[in-house]
């Protein structure tokens, strides 16, 4: 039972380790093709529209409910003491340093991760990149390197959405249920947020688009066995997209705290 243990364990850790180096490599690559020319720009917006314009319905309804949500929990501790006034600076802060950043990144990692993963499997099984790089075609050039950069284009833009949306929830929430005037709302919201809270968002938003893009395209071109390994990888793409981009945002949070206090 013990030697089975260390076995399993052993195998774990390999696994990890092949899974981060390979991570790793793709990455580099990625970034390597991403400045040689050809540039793919129309396939690039053919991804965007597909990562962000297709998502704004369900990021709106996320992002709204939020507000809703953030500001009744907040305003419940708030009445108790009598301080609904800074309702809105909390909302505000939290939605633009953490919410809106992370609910944004994981909704796009489960649509459109999923989504890459599915699609680029498929042709991973079907053998259509094997045919790729025996046209001498670089299928990172031509499938990863489009994803790569339409989904740091649009997760910026979709964040900034979810944060204007989030604060209008609180907004509604704020003004018409707990009798908070609409000027003094709008003073204590853009009162309380600093440019380095934009900021540090927006930063933690480009490094959760990698993320997706680059385990999405890793888990695709590792699938093996049919239409059932194209779910099995499609799986693991969700749950190891959640689990890096939670650790990602705590990684750069403990950052951003010591540098912008």
């Amino acid at each position: 039972m013990i030697s089975q243990f260390f076995v399993t364990l052993g195998h774990r850790v390999f696994a990890a380790m092949y899974f981060l180096g390979g991570l790793a490599n793709l990455f580099f690559q990625t970034i390597y093709y991403t400045f040689r020319p050809p540039f793919q720009k129309d396939r690039i917006m053919e991804q965007a529209k597909k990562a962000g314009f297709d998502s704004f319905p369900i990021v709106s309804c996320v992002a709204l409910f939020i507000g809703f949500i953030f500001a009744l929990q907040t305003a419940y501790f708030m009445q108790r003491m009598g301080s609904e006034m800074y309702i809105a600076s909390l909302v505000a802060l939290a939605l633009v340093r953490e919410l809106a950043p992370v609910i944004t990144a994981l909704v796009v990692a489960g649509r459109v991760g999923a989504s890459i993963t599915a699609e680029l499997g498929s042709m991973q099984v079907t053998e259509q990149i094997d045919a790729l790089e025996t046209l001498a075609v670089s299928p990172i050039k031509y499938l990863v390197v489009p994803r790569f950069l339409a989904l740091m284009l649009v997760l910026p833009i979709l964040t900034l959405y979810a944060n204007a949306l989030g604060i209008f929830g609180s907004y509604l929430i704020c003004v018409y249920k707990l009798g908070i005037s609409s000027s003094m709302y709008l003073q204590i919201t853009f009162d309380s947020l600093l440019y380095k809270d934009l900021f540090t968002g927006l930063l933690k938003t480009i490094s959760f688009a990698m993320i997706i893009a680059i385990i999405s395209c890793f888990e695709a071109f590792n699938v093996e066995g049919g239409a059932e390994g194209v779910g099995r990888a499609t799986t693991r793409t969700v749950v190891m997209t959640f689990m890096m981009i939670i650790i990602a945002d705590c990684f750069f949070t403990s950052i951003f705290y010591f540098i912008f206090p």
